[in-house]
């Protein structure tokens, strides 16, 4: 008994330890920034777009006598913490203040004093969503979780204004980054529940156990761009894309982390976001979605590519030598 004790022991010691190191490798591997300028960079323009969106009907949604009155929402709201800025903008400074808003969004978007830009962009899309909850939908939801990773880790230190100012000011450009991979495990860690989630969800619902889900999605009108009617002709097409939807989002908090299928697993990201934007116009939600997906491409690869796409841009940009005989 001794000796299996000891044996036990054993193991145990050297499963911590590669646990310990494990997570150690996870979180605080330094990862190079220029993916997460690139997310910035996705991320700050779909805020842009959207909230914009907001300007063509501004009293509408955020005015004294809007669609969703003041006295409505602070009752939804008045068991939570949500808080929302417009609470306190006159309806006269209506639109000053979404132009500021949408100033910061911008600035955001080309990472101009990003410390700080990030945080305002990710304090107003907050506040828009609170203070019009009926309007909120996924493609908020997730802006709103990138932005805050994308505050929480350097979005700057690379493709930005702020890097841009560095090196006018000799000084070097920022490296590799603990903070960095933090803010791409984030959003990583942060898609796999999302897709986790939404697959056991769609298991609640009758039509996905029978295989009619893809189909009702398809004939519904009110979301149809793509005439997919022809698939009535088709049931078996329609289970089996009714089932690999199910298998994948199931499926993607644990493959997406295997090296030789994540390529396999973000194709089938593509496949369903590019079809979720062809056939029900949802183009916004399923872009954001893929540029959640993005996080998981490898950082060092972005760089070789960075570096090639600076290469031959001073190829195109190199004055051409003319030999003389």
């Amino acid at each position: 008994m001794g000796a299996l004790a000891r044996a036990i022991m054993a193991y145990l010691r050297r499963l911590a330890s590669w646990l310990w190191q494990s997570w150690d490798a996870f979180w605080f591997t330094p990862e190079s920034p220029t993916l997460l300028g690139l997310l910035r960079i996705a991320t700050g323009g779909m805020l842009l777009y959207t909230h914009a969106v907001w300007g063509l009907r501004l009293k509408d949604f955020f005015g004294p006598q809007s669609w969703l009155s003041p006295s409505l929402v602070r009752g939804l709201q008045a068991n939570s913490y949500a808080y929302s800025f417009w609470w306190v903008v006159p309806e006269p400074a209506l639109g000053v203040a979404h132009a500021i808003c949408l100033l910061i969004f911008a600035l955001f978007l080309i990472g101009f004093a990003t410390r700080i830009t990030s945080i305002l962009a990710l304090a107003a899309a907050i506040s828009y969503a609170h203070r019009t909850p009926a309007s909120l939908f996924g493609l908020d939801q997730i802006n709103i979780m990138l932005a805050l990773y994308l505050a929480v880790g350097p979005s700057g230190d690379a493709i930005s204004f702020d890097a841009f100012l560095r090196k006018r000011r000799g000084r070097a450009p920022r490296g590799p980054s603990v903070a960095a991979n933090a803010a791409y495990r984030l959003i990583q860690t942060h898609m796999c529940v999302i897709y986790f989630f939404a697959g056991i969800s769609k298991l609640q619902g009758p039509s996905w156990w029978s295989g009619e889900a893809m189909w009702l999605a398809f004939a519904n009108r009110e979301y149809q761009t793509l005439d997919m009617t022809w698939l009535a002709w088709h049931p078996w097409l329609i289970d089996a894309m009714t089932l690999t939807t199910l298998v994948w989002e199931i499926s993607f908090c644990v493959l997406v982390w295997k090296p030789l299928l994540r390529p396999l697993v973000l194709v089938g990201a593509v496949a369903l976001h590019a079809g979720i934007g062809l056939c029900l116009g949802m183009w916004t939600f399923a872009i954001i979605m893929l540029v959640g997906c993005a996080s998981f491409l490898p950082p060092g690869l972005i760089d070789a590519w960075a570096l090639k796409a600076v290469a031959w841009v001073r190829a195109r940009e190199a004055p051409h030598v003319v030999v003389r005989a």
